[in-house]
C-alpha cells in the first residue's frame, strides 16, 4: 500500500515550478482531517468549534518533515473543493509564519497548477488583499473557542516559501528511516 506521507515524490530539482501535495481538508469544510501516521489514513481529528471553515483546500507536502513533528503544511487556492486524500500539483507563492501553542508552524501558501483561475499567480502580492486577510484571520479564530492560542507572524514572498519548503524536504531526508520506522 502507498503511503502518503513517505511514498510519493517531491523532486527538489523541480520544486520551483511546482510540487505534489496531499489534501486532507477541501475548502469550505469544517471538518479537521489529519494524517494518521503508522497508517498513512485521514483520521477525523474534530469538527471546528468556530463557526469558520477552511478558505482553501489544506493538506501537506509528500516527503516533507518539520520542526513540529509533521510534514509541512500547505494551502492550496483553487477555486474548487479537493477530496481528502487527492494528490494535486501546486506552486508556492507565500509562506505564513505562525506559532501554534507556541510551537512554530508555518504554512504554505500556494495555487493549483491545474484551475485555470489561479494557474498563473506566482507571488502573494499578486493576490486580491482580501484573500490574505481572510486565510490571516481563519488561522487567528480558528481555535479561539477551544482557547488555544494560534499567532500568526509575517508572510514571505515565493522565495521564503521555496527555502521553507527545501529545509522540511531536507530535514525528512535526513530522517527518513526513524520516521519510517527503520532506525
Amino acid at each position: 500500500m502507498v503511503h502518503p506521507w513517505h511514498d510519493l515524490p517531491n523532486p527538489a530539482a523541480t520544486i520551483k515550478d511546482g510540487f505534489n501535495v496531499v489534501i486532507e481538508i477541501p475548502k469550505g469544510s469544517r471538518v479537521k482531517y489529519e494524517l494518521d501516521k503508522p497508517s498513512g489514513m485521514l483520521r477525523v481529528d474534530r469538527v471546528l468549534y468556530s463557526a469558520v471553515h477552511y478558505p482553501a483546500n489544506y493538506g501537506f507536502l509528500p516527503r516533507s518533515y518539520c520542526d513540529d513533528n509533521d510534514p509541512l503544511d500547505v494551502l492550496v487556492l483553487g477555486n474548487e473543493p479537493v477530496q481528502p486524500l487527492s494528490m494535486l500539483t501546486a506552486r508556492a507563492i507565500g509562506v505564513m509564519h505562525m506559532a501554534d501553542q507556541g510551537q512554530q508552524d508555518d504554512k504554505i501558501i500556494a495555487v493549483h497548477l491545474h484551475d485555470p483561475a489561479f494557474e498563473d499567480y506566482e507571488d502573494l502580492d499578486q493576490l486580491p488583499g482580501h484573500t490574505m486577510r481572510e486565510i490571516r484571520r481563519f488561522f487567528k479564530d480558528y481555535k479561539a473557542l477551544e482557547k488555544k492560542e494560534v499567532e500568526v507572524e509575517e508572510l514571505g514572498d515565493a522565495n521564503q516559501a521555496l527555502r521553507v519548503v527545501t529545509e522540511a524536504l531536507e530535514l525528512y531526508q535526513k530522517e527518513e528511516n526513524r520516521l519510517r520506522g527503520w532506525r
